[in-house]
């Protein structure tokens, strides 16, 4: 079984996260991918958080269909056309990039695969998908991290 990954082309996993993404640039979702869901998947969750701020939440795009692999475009858009997205910590709906106000600051960003949807409706706060999250049939989560330092 093929194991299950999450890349990007914006930048090597581990490494530093262009301005172009980050409140210094464009603010711009960055270009997702994935593959090797597992067998059963019926829905996926990504959540971005910042676990060098107390998990602060940057993404949650909620509910997206189950399949084996997939992508993000760049540039996500928060309409009702694009993906269900919830609540960032900074209080919209949809991406808001790195923001830190000193030091280095790691993202994850983990993809969730889940055997049955969430269930959520409107635009959930971070801390309500992770409370969903914590009830749900987790088949599996693919990670990919990044850093960025505001300059």
């Amino acid at each position: 079984m093929p194991a299950f990954e999450l890349t990007t082309t914006a930048f090597k996993p581990g490494g530093e996260i262009p301005s172009r993404f980050t409140c210094a640039g464009a603010d711009t979702s960055p270009d997702l991918s994935w593959s090797g869901a597992p067998s059963g998947t019926a829905a996926l969750v990504l959540l971005v958080d910042d676990p060098d701020a107390s998990n602060f939440v940057h993404w949650v795009v909620y509910d997206m269909g189950g399949s084996d692999s997939g992508a993000l475009p760049l540039g996500v858009s928060a309409s009702p056309d694009a993906p269900p997205q919830g609540r960032n910590d900074f209080g919209s709906v949809g991406w808001r990039g790195p923001c830190p106000p000193s030091g280095d600051h790691h993202y994850r960003f983990r993809l969730f695969a889940l055997g049955a949807p969430l269930g959520l409706t409107g635009a959930p706060k971070g801390d309500q998908v992770r409370h969903a999250l914590a009830g749900a049939n987790v088949l599996g989560t693919a990670t990919l991290e990044g850093r960025y330092r505001r300059h």
